[in-house]
């Protein structure tokens, strides 16, 4: 076959022939193909850093004297209460180990024991949170204490 200016092709000995298919090696998946054509990443991690930057957290709130001496309270009440200890729902901050802040957490449980010497809460389910960590702790026990201190008014 000529081209326009009379030169001859030079695919026109296969330009008409069926695809060559290997008996040796097996097709490659379409999925595989197109990723040997994807972008890669020039700068390995950029993305992961970019996400922890973007990641959003929270500041540790300061508790007044009033609101730790009320915990206190709660924690000693819970501690002290006779036969099986109350269900208590407790909410306290967990500090981000990659950057300033952290999160919120709640959890509800039993409370097994208070180690006085590393000031952590031990849930029965052997959870530990640190006690200058908790912000509020909730449950049927308080409200209890609650009515039976307005009965007596």
């Amino acid at each position: 076959m000529l081209n326009r200016d009379n030169t001859k092709n030079s695919y026109d000995d296969i330009i008409n022939h069926p695809h060559h298919v290997s008996t040796r090696h097996p097709r490659m998946p379409m999925i595989d193909r197109a990723a040997q054509f994807s972008p890669f990443a020039a700068l390995t991690g950029y993305g992961e850093v970019i996400k922890e930057t973007a990641r959003l957290t929270d500041r540790k709130p300061e508790l007044s004297e009033s609101e730790k001496a009320e915990l206190d309270y709660k924690l000693q009440m819970a501690c002290d209460y006779p036969g099986e200890k109350p269900a208590l729902t407790i909410t306290y901050f967990v500090p981000d180990q990659r950057k300033a802040g952290g999160s919120y957490h709640t959890i509800s449980g039993q409370i097994k024991k208070i180690d006085d010497y590393q000031k952590q809460v031990i849930l029965m389910d052997k959870t530990r949170i640190d006690v200058d960590c908790i912000l509020d702790i909730d449950g049927q026990i308080y409200e209890i204490a609650n009515e039976s201190e307005t009965d007596f008014d």
